[in-house]
């Protein structure tokens, strides 16, 4: 996994910083043994001379041990940063190649906006990997690998019972560690998800939880999630803890042990002192490696997927989605709208030029017009989300502004291009709309959206998360369909309802909705079924170039004439493509 992670320049640097850190452990080791034998020396008075060496090297162990420290830090932070510099760069060409049609990508590769930022942590993660998995464990063992060689030269009956007590606490209390952490850190993991999910409901479909009402019990949703993360991490600290004790203990026992070897041993007191000081600084060092084996167990799963991601040179496609829009009276006036956009090389360009339009109760609009020509902007102004910097909306006798924005979101709502699925069951997710509706009333608007069908397929149903249902671009526009139609509101207003399903579902859910009851406003590109709409108008540029019924427009010269007879010919694709 390194080799794929970790190219070989950062390599050598990274086996630098663990020599400089080696160094520096056997530093305090030696600095814990000489200091040992100084004293346990000095105890039976020799002359000054024979303590003089020991002295040099108390001082000298005690200031390499800082130096070579410092230095473990700088070379093992400046490499694991430049990994990162690297990887980011080897992550971005992965997504890059993805994003050319003709580069095939493998079938696990992720898809959708939330993984695309799981993988921006998944590579920070790395940085753990390397300065708190492998730095350590790899100082640690190296260390103590030489301790026990050094303490086997001086009494090789210790130098056994140092690498048992070595091998204990440098494995045994880190698999044990990893082995409690694993279960752990894969719920904590899927708390967490869960918890950001939950949070990511309550930012971007806040628009529509206020609208619906639903705002407290998707808070209270997130608020639960938040307390069984912290439930979780209060026991991952215990755990932590109740391995750290098990370490301590394997410490003090190998340190009798190795005193009780070499006193039956028959070494004299100075060797006793040192042997036992010597374990005692030589377990401390691999001590380490149990919080380093907790940690990989939390940050391998991250690795891996940056590995998958390396492998499969995908990119995480961002997931196009859409929303209900905002609600209030059966009729909508516009008179004299203008609204205008800043240029990025600055300057400004009508999005909506001077339009009048008038939308009374009961009537079925129909919107086509080239990409830019302003369709979106104006479903923005007849729902409230775009403000017009001239002229006047009008929601049945009143400027629209004039009413609460709840008002409006209850009475104006339908199907906009930034809708939100939320983490929830199906069943859920439609009734967020009206959360009293019957089963009846829920399945009637699914079976209008065209979902039904696909839901009684689902293996849990109407109970089936939505994350787990792997529904197409399709299924998740009729899912938000059928909920804007459980809604049931007096105006709805949707743009380009039907985009990822084939013609012939499309046509019939368009000719469905343009026979509704209710006052309908529609953005389309498909003009087959509009024979069903009361009107049809034509934006170009901001402005109506024309308007009529569909029959009227195919029979004079015009854009509607021309897209018409393109959508007419066999074999073609309608001309019109999305804003």
């Amino acid at each position: 996994m390194l080799r794929r992670l970790v190219e070989r320049r950062e390599g050598l640097r990274l086996a630098g910083a663990v020599a400089a850190g080696t160094s520096a452990e056997f530093c305090t080791v030696a600095l814990t043994a000489t200091a040992a034998w100084l004293i346990a020396r000095a105890g039976q008075h020799p002359p000054l001379s024979a303590l003089a060496l020991a002295i040099v090297g108390v001082r000298a162990f005690a200031l390499f041990r800082g130096v070579l420290r410092y230095v473990e830090r700088l070379v093992g932070h400046d490499a694991a940063l430049r990994v990162l510099a690297g990887l980011r760069v080897r992550v971005y060409e992965a997504l890059r190649r993805s994003a050319d049609p003709a580069e095939e990508t493998s079938p696990g590769t992720p898809r959708d906006a939330d993984a695309v930022q799981r993988m921006v942590a998944d590579v920070e993660s790395v940085q753990d990997l390397l300065l708190r998995c492998l730095l350590p464990a790899s100082v640690a063992w190296l260390t103590g690998l030489a301790a026990i060689a050094v303490t086997a030269v001086l009494l090789p009956a210790a130098g056994a019972v140092l690498a048992v007590g070595v091998v204990l606490a440098g494995a045994g209390s880190p698999a044990l560690a990893a082995l409690a952490a694993r279960a752990d850190a894969r719920r904590a993991a899927e708390a967490r998800a869960d918890l950001a999910v939950h949070a990511l409901d309550l930012e971007r479909g806040a628009a529509d939880l206020a609208a619906f009402g639903a705002t407290g019990r998707f808070t209270a949703r997130a608020e639960a999630a938040a307390g069984r993360l912290a439930r979780l991490e209060r026991r991952a600290g215990a755990v932590e803890a109740a391995v750290a004790a098990l370490g301590t203990a394997v410490q003090g026992a190998t340190v009798l042990a190795v005193l009780w070897t070499a006193r039956r041993s028959g070494a004299d007191g100075v060797l006793v002192t040192v042997l036992t000081l010597t374990a005692l600084a030589s377990v401390d060092a691999v001590l380490p490696v149990a919080e380093a084996a907790r940690r990989l167990s939390e940050v391998r799963p991250a690795a891996l997927r940056v590995l998958d991601l390396l492998r499969a040179g995908g990119r995480p496609r961002p997931r196009r989605v859409f929303v209900p829009a905002p609600v209030l009276r059966p009729a909508l006036d516009l008179r004299g709208v203008r609204v205008s956009y800043v240029r990025d090389g600055g300057g400004s360009a009508p999005a909506l030029d001077g339009v009048d339009l008038r939308v009374p109760a009961g009537h079925k609009l129909a919107v086509v017009g080239a990409s830019g020509a302003g369709k979106s902007t104006l479903i923005g102004v007849l729902t409230g989300e775009v403000r017009a910097a001239e002229g006047v909306v009008l929601l049945g006798d009143a400027p629209l502004d004039a009413y609460d924005p709840r008002d409006v979101r209850a009475t104006v709502r339908g199907l906009t291009q930034d809708a939100h699925v939320f983490n929830a069951s199906i069943r859920a997710n439609v009734a967020l709309a009206r959360p009293d509706a019957t089963d009846a009333e829920a399945a009637d608007a699914a079976r209008r959206a065209g979902l039904l069908g696909w839901i009684e397929t689902l293996p849990e149903g109407w109970d089936t998360l939505a994350g787990d249902a792997r529904s197409s671009g399709g299924q998740r526009q009729r899912l938000l369909l059928a909920r804007a139609l459980l809604a049931d509101p007096p105006i709805l207003v949707l743009d380009e309802p039907t985009e990822g399903l084939d013609l012939a579902t499309a046509d019939r859910l368009i000719t469905d909705l343009l026979t509704d009851r209710r006052t309908v406003v529609l953005v389309t590109h498909r003009l087959a079924p509009l024979a069903a709409a009361d009107e049809i108008v034509v934006l170009d540029r901001g402005r109506i170039v024309q308007r009529g019924t569909h029959r009227a427009l195919t029979e004079v010269p015009g854009p509607y004439q021309d897209l018409w007879a393109a959508e007419s010919r066999p074999g073609t694709v309608p001309a019109i493509p999305r804003e």
